[in-house]
Parts: structure tokens; C-alpha cells; sequence
């Protein structure tokens, strides 16, 4: 089982020498993959709720330094060779799809195909609000997008017609080096976040669930993916435990129920000359045990 990590690009994660020592330093300790998350805009107070915390309340206050996850990864690809740069998540349904569809292409083009893109829908009304784009009606838009997408990185000449996108003999270059096939993962614990990836995602990302949670999530999603023809080896299966607390014993759980990446979420020390000790404290007691599963 992989280790990846959810460190940059948020809070103390959000400065330049930060991003480029954390990135160096966890591809020398193997280190699977990078995960940088996006929001547009924060909000000291709304209505809607945030679904990881019981309170409904988002953890970071509206004047958190939060970057860009594009420009973050691509930071971080420049002092990187191998490993995995990944949005953890892309809010896509707030995106132009084109737009999106050549920042995808260009940051997978500069690492070396090493990119892949997780998708979320979204839960913040205020944000989608904020964007001037509709809150209803998301997560067919963000299946759509993604078909959008897909054209566009796979053909020479793109046209589309669909309820959210309209446009005739496009091209868009350079494409992915893996062009349709480059990597979408979805997040979202829920039946229909399970669908989407079960029909058109080549992974999932299940957010905040512990070791006796993936097991029983993880199965409903395979059956999922037998239920479309589709081989259970085509979706990867990526959790992060979040707010649970493991021990490196649940390790053999997360194992046991499939995952194939465990992501640690954490930040870089304020000192940035401690970023190689953090690093090497990650590796000895994460990722050192879980390479060591059957």
C-alpha cells in the first residue's frame, strides 16, 4: 500500500520554500503522491455545511492563505521528478471545462505525464454563488465537464453540444501524455460520488473514513464496478483517515479492505528547516509499514 500526502498549498503549506523543500524531500522518501486541495474563496460564516466536521462548521477561517492547486503542483513538479501530483480536490463544476482542459494538460505535459485529477462537486452554496455559477444541478455539470474533457484531450478536432457546453471544431494542444486516459479520481463517500466513479472514474478518493469504514465503502464501490463490466483493477482505491485517529496497527485494515493509498494529512513545520525531520518522521511510521503489506 502507497503513502501519499495532503500537506501543500494550505496555511503553512502555502509558502514557496515550504512547497519546494516538502516536495523534494517526500519524493526522496518515496512518498507516493502530492495532494493539494482547492477553494476559490472562504467565508468566515455560512449556511451551508461543511461534511467532515460534526458541526457542520469548515476549519479554516475565511483569510487562510489557500493557493491555487494548479500553480501549487506545477511549483512542485519543477523540483520533482517521479512522484505523483494530484488535485485533492478540483472543484470542477466551478471551472470552464476548456480552461480546465488546458491547465490539466499543460501541468501533466511539464511533470512528465505524472498528473492526475481528482474531482469533486463541491458543497459550498456561497462559493458556487460567489462564482456567479448555479449551485443546482452540479454534479451533472462536473459529468459532463468531464466528458468535455476527455474529447479534448483525445481528439485533434473537438465539437460538443450538451446542456452546459457548446462549441464547434476546437483544438486544444498540447494534449496529456496519457490524453483521455489520464487519470480522474473522484471524492465522496456518498452512493451517487460512488456511481460517478464507478462509471466513469479511474479511482476514488474517500475523505475522513477510518480503517473499519473502508472495508464496507470499498466493497459497494467494487460491486459498483462489476455491475458496469468494467475490472475492479481499473479504480484505485485512495482514503485519507482525516479527523480518525490510526495507529499504524489499522495499517493491515486499510490493506485488508483494498486500498491502495493511505493519505496522511498534515502540515509543514513553521521552521522550514525541520521539513526533511517532518518528512522522515512520515516515512518511518507510515509509509515504511504500509510497504511492508502483502
Amino acid at each position: 500500500m502507497n503513502v501519499g500526502l495532503f500537506a501543500l498549498g494550505i496555511g503553512t503549506g502555502a509558502r514557496p520554500e515550504a512547497i519546494l523543500k516538502t516536495a523534494a524531500e517526500a519524493e526522496r522518501r518515496r512518498i507516493s503522491t502530492l495532494w493539494v486541495g482547492e477553494h476559490v474563496v472562504l467565508f468566515d460564516r455560512q449556511e451551508s455545511k461543511y461534511p467532515y466536521a460534526e458541526s457542520g462548521e469548515f476549519p479554516l477561517p475565511g483569510g487562510a492563505d489557500w493557493l491555487d492547486p494548479f500553480i501549487t503542483l506545477t511549483f512542485a513538479a519543477a523540483v520533482t521528478k517521479t512522484i505523483r501530483l494530484a488535485t485533492g480536490i478540483c472543484l470542477v463544476p466551478e471551472h470552464n471545462p476548456l480552461v480546465l482542459a488546458k491547465e490539466v494538460a499543460s501541468l501533466d505535459r511539464l511533470s512528465g505525464g505524472r498528473f492526475a485529477l481528482g474531482v469533486g462537486i463541491g458543497w459550498s452554496a456561497e462559493e458556487f454563488a460567489a462564482l456567479g455559477i448555479p449551485f443546482e444541478r452540479r454534479a451533472q455539470r462536473t459529468r459532463e465537464y468531464i466528458e468535455v474533457m476527455r474529447l479534448l484531450w483525445s481528439v485533434d478536432v473537438t465539437s460538443f453540444h450538451g446542456e452546459f457546453v457548446n462549441f464547434d471544431a476546437a483544438k486544444c494542444f498540447p494534449k496529456p501524455e496519457r490524453r483521455a486516459k489520464l487519470p480522474i479520481i473522484f471524492g465522496g463517500e456518498s452512493g451517487p460520488a460512488l456511481k460517478r466513479t464507478a462509471d466513469i472514474g479511474n479511482g476514488w478518493f474517500g475523505f475522513n473514513v477510518g480503517p473499519d469504514d473502508a472495508g464496507p465503502l470499498a466493497d459497494k464501490l467494487r460491486a459498483m464496478v462489476k455491475a458496469n463490466r468494467r475490472d475492479e483493477g481499473e479504480v484505485e482505491i485512495i482514503v485519507s483517515p482525516y479527523t480518525k485517529k490510526i495507529t499504524v496497527d489499522d495499517l493491515k485494515k486499510y490493506g485488508d479492505a483494498g486500498v491502495n493509498e493511505l493519505v496522511i494529512i498534515t502540515s509543514p513545520p513553521e521552521d522550514e528547516s525541520q521539513i526533511g525531520e517532518w518528512i522522515e518522521r512520515i516515512a518511518q511510521e507510515w509509509v515504511e509499514p504500509a510497504a511492508k503489506l502483502s
